[in-house]
């Protein structure tokens, strides 16, 4: 049959070319292109003519090169044997150039295409290449339609280019179009004629570049011109006119129809007088209705030629399809064509093809680096497992895992658990910081099924845990981080294994309703979800070997059991998404699949080829097979099982089956492939042995590794790189083709927990290799992969061997509670990866776009005369000096606006290092350093931070804080090795560059100081600053740098704080160049300093600002200076004089008159004078220099730590100094917060009076903080909760300044990003946002909470007021009560009056040093005496109650019920009659701490028969006080009797001596007293008297000191138990004290070597007896403590030891007159709530709550209205918003009275007692009319609704004249501010001005008049400053 084949071809040929015999020789016989079949195999479907496309589906394929590479060959070598010498190639324009751009083209399919022309010239044909077939793709329409057809042709003519380009070395001629009508039809042009042009231009465009430019002497070009039976002018035939000129040759499509010669002739006649001289290639030959061809093929082919030949045509070639197709069917015996396309198309399973490409590979050629980069929109990921990382396993209501249950089982490495892991629940903020570092585009964590459902079930669903879901996925989109979250990743809720776990199939329903939930709550924002985490780890490690929990152990059922059951969970979560969910969120749901590759263990056994693809199939067909091929278990699985089973005859393993609609059910259920894959096995046919049930023997394969295969730490793990190639290839082949996509989604490699942890160069290595061949894969191989997830983002618990295997890219130390995430070498590699999309072949140029940041505008500043003496800016102090604490401490929330520019600052002698690396010469720091003695430690900056060899890790940082700008130094001798420019150190250069490059990458602004200390050596040898010369070379050195990076930097600083250089540097001599000469040489350095900075400044403006368009400034140093005495003008002089000697110095020269201040002038002229001196020691400026000085600044920037406290001083003349010059003393106030260095005192209001002098001092310019934070004296303060306090009130001030004040303040910069060298300090005090360890070569770098915070910061821009602060309006219930309370020892006084008996507090109080002033309450406010006064203040107040307390004592004198005391009696019914007659119901404590001191006697409270004692004297009161009183309150706050009475002794009765059992003793009887007394009501008095009867309990709120520390937590959570819990979980939950308290103290006790626990136990029948023994809750609250944890030494026995914890309070906190009272409003709010969850929520009466003060009297205290309207409005929330049965609330208290320890120093009343006057008159204070005005309004009605009833209208007052010029202001807090300013001002405060001002003598007046004692009123001064 050859033979005939090979005549027609000849016949062809012959016949068409007469007898030229050479010509034949060189006849074109063209096949092609490839059969549908086979192009659709290899992707090639842009190979198939149109009519045999399959439909629209094809055009998604992709290419696979290596089938083409391999498969190809065979196809075409029969081809080249039957005389085929060419070959047609049709290239998909829209594949190549998918955007019709070709710089943008997809480098895969161009592999593809260059491979098939590679096959076709090895095979030895050449190749006819079609540009362009058919309609024209989507992307070039687009960009040339409604343009002219030149857009077009430009388009064509770019894609021909690169087709040369990519191609033209295995080309022989070029057709630019075929299947012309296609095209034309398809341009987005109308007119046909512009069509044509369209395409002729296109052609011609093309045919000119590839002979002009591209290949004078190369490839043959032509268009296919078509020849029809159509009778109209075809665009052939049209086109035939216009491109005579531009083609080589004429290629023609040609169809014969059998029978119509006549009109095929007279056809081919007309075309043929078109193209006289042109060679014709018949292009395309089809033969239509010839009958007669099956019999004999010669006579069409015949006939054709004859037809051609007639009109004389030069036919060069012709196309043999047709013949070839009828021949490939007819053929059928011998080796012909078809049998060579039948074993292409051989079904080969995947497996061998894969092997087989890769077999051949050499060593060098598999491991060979790939220098290129990913695709576009290629995503790079990290990972987690929520089990893994996120530890708080039994916090906020989670549900018990499988995973808990096997740690705390004792199955894990050295027993550990996960129950904190990396405290990820509690570090959200933390974790986001470091993928922000990392700047991946995927985060894949996992969802706790069983932190969400924690019973498995949507029956309990856990609002906390959907809360910290909820927020990290907000948090990661806010970081434009895309979340792909994962369903389940192994930790199954404890509840479901209870019912069978994965083997039982109900769970199928429960993990639909979880993911339902889930697609329901966070679809919304999740596009990526993953349903299963690698389910063959759970069907094998959890229910196989056992391993993993649930621990069964059963590889021949429940694993294959198991895997059934996932599968179908998987596809009806899949079904759910795609029917429920899809059309509205349009995302992806797929499955992750961990497999290794397997390679065979001798490549020539078949056997172990065979094992090979069976382990593949066995671990990922298992449910790949499945999913993505035909819903059922591969044939090779099934076969294999059934094999072992029959060979055994008994079932080794029970494969599940699918029936037929679960097949259909589960085939397609995936929107790509999730792929996990670490490492690759040897794999060689199995043992005998099959029998016995295991992975290996059921599979029939034994595993091995190849021992040149690098270990990791993990046994499992060897680094083979290039399996992950052949796996993904293998995944593309098997299941994905080019239909889906394959997702990396986990690859990884651990260490070891020993060595360096954090240099891990494996880590790195395995990086570098895997993600290599994957771009292999995606490069070489066309497999279809979209992203590459690494894992993981922290070290955490890794399972069984719990944390002893590390993964993470950050190391996280699990010592320390604080859990420290430190990122490692291989976290900053990865980042890198991610920047550069992989890895691109050459480092590439340094970017020239445009740098687009934010940056100031300059603007000319206005010229300001000279400083006055004191200067206009004592208006400052005027404004800001008189206000009270409390104004000047309020919290203020807002933001800064959109353009303020957050940054974090450094320099560079402080952390480069690299002291004389590459040729950097030596500074003066270098040399000063190196000479012991002179610096703390004898530190150096040799090395310091080796910032100049980690820039990336730099950066990484920065990226992570997300600032806006960075502010660093140029070390001018790193540049300059001499200090000029005739030695340019490029290697220096260089460091600069890449630092600014990197910067400008991320959109991170740099600030370049261009001095910051560090002179080169050699100037200092010539004289340094007190050398003119310098000003010249300091201006080279600056002109160098603005020519080198000005490009990039936009904002510079010439000198970093030239006053400390002056200063220190050349008057103490404590800084190098180390000159002593306090007197002159600062002054003489400062004059040069400030020419040379001018100099610079004029180079800039005059050389670069035009075209660089940056900013330049200097940097002073500036402390505030607050007067001693403020209403002193010598003082606010001295305070003056010292800013304008520690600034104006500086600053008055450049943004004043070019000179020094004049008070500088005159003080320094004057004492020169009186030390005989001739001249002034200050140099003098020339006019012309003045002038030259004079506005050189765009900006103003200074670095600001701290303030001083300056009082005016005559200091001594000698010796000559600076400092004597200013003639005044600084102290500090020892109550600021210290720091590190001890003049860096934290004093956070200083920082807004300065912006205000600066703002009247210098004409309020744009003002810059370049520097500011705070040191800290630690080993390691990652938890540096002192930073935290130090920025939140710091930055608070600036924002007060910039929003209330006006402060035309822009940015902010925190001092510092890391710990570095400070200076003469050396590394002792730490001001970094991150912790460095300096005792590591490597220099970690470590995230501090300062650094989460100041991001934080950064992100919201400001501190805007949290929604849970927002102010609510609102009324209270209507049978709400309002009461105020009073104790009987606080105000009663009659301390021996009418026969009362002594209490212990008579005692207490009489005994030396126990209270303040040795006040007693002998006469206290009197009340004994003032009934009536007391009953018209409780009128005046509006209250529905009155809380006061009996005293014991005073009824029955010696604590017995043997003599009852009448007298005393007859006072407290008196007093509750008055109150009944005043509609005021009675709140009576029946023991508020007095107890009689004839029960102390014998051991009071300890002495366990004071229960009965208590129990008799309450009902002695129910029987005669109980038909009046109807609400009782057996003890007030027991805690403090049992814990300040018997535990520390600081109250009554003042027993300290047995802390760790007395407390305990007191508390246990004082519970049972409760209960007694209770239940002696409820029996015998409750039915005739109808009240309440309950305790009082007091409590602190506790939060955690740090809020993202698990142990800090759990400190907050005891401490409340050992407080509050202590009374009231035996009352209000179960009879006994809570868990907490009782393992704690029983711990501590063993430990101890006590046999039992030193808390008392209740028996049985007491607990019985206690619970319950409540009507309501009564809660007393003042403040909220920061609490953590503290480890107190074993042998230490306290109450305070046994609870463990430690408290702080907030800077931010307003104080009060007490200590211990901070004001936190939002901590009530908590506590109710707390109550409400802890104790069913009960009734709650608030029964205390208040504030005091200290010091003088002030009738306006808006520190109380404020108190009062914060707490109660948080009351109102916790009514309204949480639910909390609130039923009263009770001010603390009526009057100022004896406040037990600190005697009458801390006042609390509503009304004032003036205790000096013997008459003791009360008054009220503003606060009283405001809480009744609360009480009026049953609450906070809102003024939006109009004015209330409730508020009573205030008198008129008449105005008073406006301050001319002020009209527009208001006084506020003690300022003047704009009314608009005043607006926006501190929030909280503005209900409280009418009240307090207009409201106070109304209501003065009132109670007065009304008052039976009436006193003569003393003039009340009403402070304006509200």
């Amino acid at each position: 049959m050859d033979l005939i084949c090979k005549t027609v071809i000849f016949l062809l040929a012959s016949l068409s070319l007469g007898i030229d015999g050479e010509f034949a020789r060189n006849f074109i016989t063209i096949a092609g292109p490839l059969p549908s079949e086979l192009a659709e195999r290899l992707g090639l479907q842009d190979q198939v003519l149109p009519k045999d496309q399959q439909g629209p589906g094809m055009a998604a394929a992709q290419c696979q090169p290596d089938l083409v590479a391999s498969e190809l060959p065979r196809y075409f070598s029969p081809l080249r044997e039957l005389g085929v010498t060419h070959y047609k190639v049709l290239l998909p324009w829209a594949r190549l150039l998918p955007e019709g751009n070709a710089t943008k083209a997809d480098g895969a399919q161009v592999w593809c295409y260059r491979q098939l022309l590679e096959a076709l010239a090895a095979a030895g044909l050449r190749a006819v290449l079609v540009l362009h077939q058919g309609r024209v793709p989507g992307a070039v329409a687009a960009q040339a339609s409604g343009r002219n057809g030149r857009a077009f042709n430009r388009l064509f003519v770019e894609y021909a280019e690169f087709s040369f380009h990519a191609f033209g070395d295995l080309v022989d001629a070029w057709l630019s179009f075929s299947d012309l009508p296609e095209v034309l039809q398809s341009l987005p042009y109308n007119d046909p004629q512009e069509q044509v042009q369209a395409v002729a231009a296109a052609h011609e465009g093309f045919y000119t570049t590839l002979h002009e430019m591209i290949s004078p002497v190369g490839g043959k070009l032509s268009i296919a011109l078509e020849i029809s039976t159509v009778q109209d002018m075809t665009p052939s035939e049209l086109l035939s006119v216009s491109l005579q000129d531009s083609v080589d040759f004429v290629s023609l499509s040609l169809q014969y129809h059998c029978g119509n010669e006549t009109d095929f002739y007279k056809k081919l006649s007309e075309f043929q007088s078109v193209w006289k001289d042109k060679d014709i290639l018949v292009f395309s030959l089809k033969v239509l209705d010839c009958a007669s061809v099956e019999e004999n093929p010669f006579i069409p082919a015949a006939a054709i030629v004859t037809a051609i030949n007639k009109e004389e045509a030069r036919m060069v070639g012709c196309d043999v399809n047709d013949f070839l197709d009828y021949f490939s069917e007819v053929l059928s015996e011998t080796n012909t064509l078809q049998e060579n396309l039948d074993a292409v198309l051989a079904p080969r399973s995947s497996y061998q093809t894969v092997w087989e490409m890769f077999a051949e590979q050499s060593e060098s050629e598999r491991d060979s680096f790939l220098q290129d980069v990913f695709p576009h929109g290629f995503l790079w990921g990290i990972s987690t497992g929520a089990f893994n990382i996120e530890g708080a396993w039994a916090e906020d209501g989670k549900g018990e895992s499988i995973w808990d249950q096997f740690g705390h089982g004792g199955h894990v490495h050295m027993n550990q658990t996960a129950d904190v892991a990396c405290d990820s629940y509690y570090k959200t903020s933390y974790d986001i910081y470091l993928l922000r570092g990392l700047h991946p585009q995927l985060y894949k964590f996992s969802l706790s099924w069983s932190r969400i459902f924690p019973a498995g079930t949507n029956e309990t669903i856990n609002s906390k845990g959907v809360d910290f879901y909820s927020q990290l996925i907000d948090q990661l989109l806010d970081s434009n981080i895309e979340p792909m979250v994962t369903l389940f990743h192994w930790d199954l809720p404890q509840a479901l294994q209870a019912l069978g776990g994965w083997q039982n199939e109900s769970i199928i329903d429960a993990f639909v309703s979880y993911a339902d939930f889930c697609f329901s709550t966070f679809g919304d924002r999740v596009k990526l979800w993953i349903t299963f985490h690698e389910p063959w780890v759970i069907s094998y490690a959890g229910y196989g070997t056992g391993e993993h929990p649930p621990g069964i152990t059963d590889p021949g059922a429940a694993s294959y059991k198991v895997a059934h059951t996932i599968l179908k969970a998987h596809a009806k979560v899949w079904h759910l998404y795609n029917s429920k969910y899809r059309s509205q969120q349009l995302g992806k749901v797929g499955m992750v699949l961990n497999s290794d590759w397997a390679e065979p263990k001798t490549p020539t056994s078949s056997e172990d080829v065979r094992a090979s693809e069976r382990y593949l199939q066995f671990m990922l067909g298992w449910f790949a097979h499945p999913i993505f091929v035909n819903g059922d278990y591969p044939d090779m699985l099934k076969a294999q099982i059934q094999e072992v089973n029959q060979q055994c005859f008994t079932t080794v393993a029970q494969l599940p089956v699918f029936t037929e609609e679960e097949k259909s059910w589960v085939k397609g259920t995936a929107d790509f492939f999730g792929l996990s894959h670490y490492t690759s096995r040897l794999v060689s046919a199995g043992a005998n042995g099959m029998c016995t049930p295991g992975y290996e023997s059921i599979g029939n394969f034994s595993l091995h590794v190849d021992p040149s295969w690098p270990q990791a730490a993990s046994s499992w793990i060897h680094v083979v790189p290039w399996g992950l190639r052949r796996l993904l290839k293998f995944v593309s082949q098997e299941y994905t083709g080019s239909k889906i996509p394959i997702y990396i989604a986990g690859s990884g490699v651990p260490t070891g927990d020993t060595g360096d942890l954090l240099n891990d160069t494996l880590r790195v290595d395995y990086f570098r290799q895997y993600i290599d061949e994957a771009l292999k894969a995606v490069k070489l191989d066309a497999v279809d992969v979209r992203s590459y997830i690494a894992r993981s983002l922290l070290d955490g618990f890794e399972g069984p061997v719990g944390y002893s295997l590390k993964f993470g890219l950050h190391h996280v130390n699990f010592e320390d509670s604080n859990r420290p995430r430190t990122p490692k070498a291989s976290a900053y590699f990865y980042s890198s990866v991610i920047e550069k999309n992989g890895f691109p072949s050459k480092a590439l140029g340094r970017s020239s776009a445009p740098v687009v940041f934010d940056r100031p505008v300059p603007s000319k500043l206005p010229n300001l005369p000279a400083s006055e003496v004191p200067s206009k800016a004592k208006v400052v102090w005027q404004k800001f000096s008189s206000q009270t604490a409390h104004e000047r401490d309020m919290y203020f929330y807002g933001t800064f606006p959109e353009d303020f520019t957050w940054g974090v600052s450094s320099s560079a002698y402080q952390i480069e290092g690299g002291w004389d690396a590459d040729g950097k010469g030596p500074s003066i720091w270098d040399n000063f350093t190196h000479v012991p003695g002179n610096i703390n430690n004898n530190d150096t900056g040799d090395t310091a931070c080796d910032s100049y060899n980690k820039v990336e890790e730099d950066i990484y940082l920065l990226r992570a804080l997300g600032v806006k700008n960075y502010r660093f130094s140029l070390s001018w001798p790193r540049i300059f090795p001499t200090g000029r420019n005739n030695s340019i150190n490029s290697h220096g250069v260089d460091y600069y560059n890449r630092l600014i490059d990197g910067l400008v990458a991320n959109n991170i602004t740099p600030i370049v100081t261009l001095y910051h200390w560090d002179l080169p050596q050699s100037l200092q040898d010539i004289g340094g600053w007190e050398s003119d010369e310098l000003i010249d070379l300091f201006d080279s050195f600056a002109d160098f740098c603005f020519r080198t990076f000005g490009d990039r930097v936009k904002f510079w600083i010439t000198f970093n704080e030239p006053n400390i250089i002056a200063w220190l540097g050349y008057g103490l001599g404590t800084f190098p160049p180390s000159v002593k000469d306090p007197g002159s040489a600062p002054y003489r350095v400062a004059h040069i300093l400030l020419k040379a900075h001018a100099r610079a400044y004029h180079t800039y403006d005059d050389k670069y600002r035009a075209s660089q368009a940056g900013v330049i400034a200097l940097c002073p140093f500036i402390s505030w200076a607050e007067p001693k005495t403020p209403s002193d003008p010598r003082d606010i002089e001295a305070a003056d004089r010292y800013l304008q000697f520690l600034v104006g110095w500086f600053t008055h020269p450049i943004f004043k008159n070019g000179d020094y201040p004049e008070v500088m002038k005159w003080k320094v002229g004057n004492r020169s004078e009186l030390q005989n001196l001739p001249s002034s020691r200050l140099p003098v400026f020339t006019e012309e220099e003045r002038e030259y000085i004079r506005g050189t600044a765009d900006v103003f920037c200074f670095n600001t730590y701290s303030s001083k406290i300056v009082t005016h001083s005559t200091t001594r003349l000698k010796p000559f100094s600076y400092e004597y010059d200013q003639e005044l003393s600084k102290t500090v106030d020892s109550s600021w917060p210290s720091s590190a260095l001890s003049d860096h005192r934290a004093v956070a209001w200083g920082l807004r009076r300065l912006l205000n002098w600066i703002k009247e001092e210098y004409g309020n310019p744009p003002i810059y903080i370049i520097e500011n934070g705070v040191g800290v004296k630690t080993k390691s303060d990652v938890d540096d909760n002192a930073r935290i306090f130090y920025y939140k009130t710091y930055i608070d001030e600036a924002l007060k300044a910039y929003k209330v004040d006006g402060v035309n303040l822009k940015g902010y910069n925190v001092w510092s990003l890391m710990d570095n060298f400070e200076w003469v300090d050396g590394y002792d005090p730490k001001f970094g946002l991150h912790q460095i360890d300096f005792d590591n070569p490597n220099r970690p770098r470590t995230p501090k909470r300062s650094a989460v915070y100041y991001a934080e910061i950064i992100r919201n821009n400001g501190i805007p007021l949290p929604k849970e602060e927002e102010f609510l309006y609102g009324e209270f219930p209507d049978n709400f009560w309002w009461s105020v309370a009073t104790a009987a020892y606080q105000i009663e006084g009659g301390w021996r009056a009418d026969g009362k008996g002594l209490s212990i507090w008579d005692k207490y109080s009489h005994t030396p040093l126990r209270i303040g002033n040795d006040a007693t309450g002998d006469v206290a406010c009197d009340s004994y005496h003032k009934i009536e006064e007391d009953v018209e203040m409780l009128k005046s107040l509006k209250v529905s109650h009155y809380r006061f307390s009996i005293s014991w004592s005073r009824v029955l004198p010696d604590g017995t019920t043997r003599y009852i005391n009448e007298m005393g009696l007859n006072y407290y019914e008196r007093l509750i009659d008055a109150l009944l007659a005043a509609n005021i119901m009675p709140q009576v404590t029946l023991y508020h701490w007095d107890l009689p001191q004839a029960l102390q006697d014998v051991g009071g409270w300890e002495n366990d028969t004071i229960v009965q004692r208590f129990k008799e004297y309450a009902e002695v009161l129910f029987q005669r006080l109980g038909d009046k009183v109807k609400f009782w309150i057996t003890l007030n706050e027991p805690y403090n009797t049992a814990y300040l009475g018997y535990g520390v002794g600081t109250a009554a009765p003042g027993i300290s001596v047995r802390p760790g059992r007395a407390p305990y003793v007191v508390g246990h009887n004082l519970i049972k007293a409760h209960a007694e007394v209770w239940h002696l009501y409820n029996e015998t008095y409750r039915a005739k008297q109808g009240g309440l009867i309950s305790i009082t309990i007091n409590s602190d709120w506790a939060e955690p000191r740090n809020p993202h520390n698990q142990e800090d937590v759990e400190a907050a959570r005891r401490f409340l138990q050992f407080f509050l819990g202590w009374f009231a979980h035996p009352i209000f939950k179960n009879g006994d004290y809570n868990e907490v308290m009782k393992r704690r103290i029983r711990e501590r006790s063993l430990a101890q070597g006590l046999s039992k626990s030193r808390l008392p136990e209740f028996t049985e029948s007491e607990k019985q007896r206690i619970k319950g023994t409540y009507d309501y809750f009564g809660l007393n609250h003042y403040t909220t403590v920061l609490t953590y944890n503290l480890n107190y030494p074993k042998g230490v026995i306290s109450y305070d030891s046994d609870r463990g914890t430690a408290t702080v309070t907030d800077r931010s906190w307003l104080n009060s007159g007490s200590i211990w009272l901070k004001v936190t409003p939002f901590g009530f709010r908590k506590i109710l709530r707390w109550i409400k969850e802890e104790y069913n929520n009960p009734p709650i009466y608030v029964t205390e709550n208040g504030v005091s003060e200290r010091g003088a009297f002030q009738f306006n205290d808006t520190w109380r209205m404020h108190y009062y309207r914060t707490y109660i409005n948080e009351a109102l929330k916790a009514v309204a918003l949480d639910g909390v049965d609130l039923r009263g609330y009770t001010a603390w208290t009526l009057m100022d009275n004896f406040e037990w320890a600190v005697g009458y120093q801390e006042k609390f009343g509503l009304y004032h007692v003036n205790f000096s006057d013997p008459a003791l008159p009360r008054r009220p204070k503003a606060s009283a009319k405001y809480y009744s005005q609360i009480i009026n309004c049953n609450g906070f009605p809102d003024p939006a609704t109009g004015p209330h009833p409730c508020l009573e209208q205030e008198p008129e007052v008449t105005p008073t004249e406006p301050t001319p010029g002020a009209a527009d202001s208001v006084s506020f807090l003690g300022l003047e501010l704009t009314s608009q300013n005043a607006e926006i001002a501190l929030y909280v405060l503005f209900a409280l001005s009418a009240v307090g001002v207009l409201g106070l003598a109304l209501f003065a007046y009132k109670y007065g008049k009304s008052s039976k004692r009436s006193h003569k009123q003393s003039h009340m001064e009403l402070s304006n400053k509200m």
